[in-house]
């Protein structure tokens, strides 16, 4: 899972946590001051770090999947954590501040030897420009330049996690369903998910087949789905017909419930005819 790493933890990053709890990533939350990084305040947050900026940095590490968004209360924090998070690994890095601020802290990275090419893949003023005024608004921005990111990495960018339970991936589509080839979901023995083959009644199904696969003793399967009926009849825009191959894991990756390979849909049926709806 990518992590998103919240850099302060002030007004604008309580509201992007709240947000940021529905987006699939592993949320971290770093502050130096006790009062501002703690459960109560980010019960949504895998982990909260009461710690200096640099050591909670260290800490953790860097991912070449990591979303760091920093959102300190100051020149001096912000430049230290955008120079360490430069000389690691990660897959976006944003910084909030006014334009002079933000001259002022790339300045600093020059003078410490971060080359300008580095430089440029840093978003700031951070997040989209929709004109946001409120901590919540702002934090609207910055999850919505973060979706776009994320989806320009395409799926390959990110491996399914390693966990137990029913790994759903889209291997074939054709006409205007939304998701392309390689978007996975995660089906988990409780019926929780992570990630998404594309939401409404098709989700829904094949969650019902994973869930009754990991039942089932088998170890794989393939199930088609066709959109563009139901679509027509209902009048929706979204439709065309995907491929899903269903995997089963035990124990993470390689955990395979038996031996056996299963070719044929889950059903007796070649398709479901469902639509999407959002």
């Amino acid at each position: 899972m990518e992590r998103l790493i919240l850099c302060g933890g002030g007004h604008v990053s309580l509201e992007t946590a709240y947000m940021a709890a529905h987006l699939d990533f592993e949320l971290i939350v770093l502050d130096d001051r006790a009062e501002f990084a703690n459960r109560d305040r980010f019960p949504m947050a895998a982990h909260v770090l009461a710690a200096p900026f640099l050591e909670a940095l260290e800490s953790l590490g860097s991912r070449p999947t990591d979303y760091f968004v920093i959102l300190t209360r100051g020149h001096a924090y912000d430049s230290d954590c955008l120079e360490y998070i430069l000389r690691g690994q990660y897959a976006y890095v944003g910084m909030i501040g006014s334009r002079v601020k933000v001259a002022a802290v790339m300045e600093r990275m020059r003078a410490a030897g971060i080359p300008q090419a580095q430089l440029e893949t840093v978003h700031s003023p951070i997040g989209l420009p929709i004109g946001g005024q409120t901590p919540a608004e702002i934090a609207v921005s910055i999850l919505a330049e973060l979706i776009q990111v994320r989806s320009a990495r395409g799926p390959e960018a990110l491996p399914p996690p390693e966990e137990s339970g029913v790994l759903a991936v889209i291997v074939k589509k054709s006409g205007s369903a939304p998701r392309s080839v390689g978007t996975w979901m995660l089906v988990r023995p409780d019926g929780s998910t992570m990630g998404t083959i594309g939401g409404g009644a098709v989700e829904f199904q094949a969650k019902q087949d994973a869930l009754a696969l990991w039942r089932g003793g088998e170890a794989e399967a393939l199930q088609q789905y066709d959109l563009s009926h139901a679509a027509a009849e209902l009048g929706m825009v979204c439709g065309g017909r995907i491929e899903v191959r269903f995997t089963v894991r035990r124990g993470g990756i390689g955990g395979f419930c038996s031996n056996k390979k299963r070719k044929q849909p889950i059903t007796a049926t070649s398709f479901f005819i469902l639509p999407f709806f959002y």
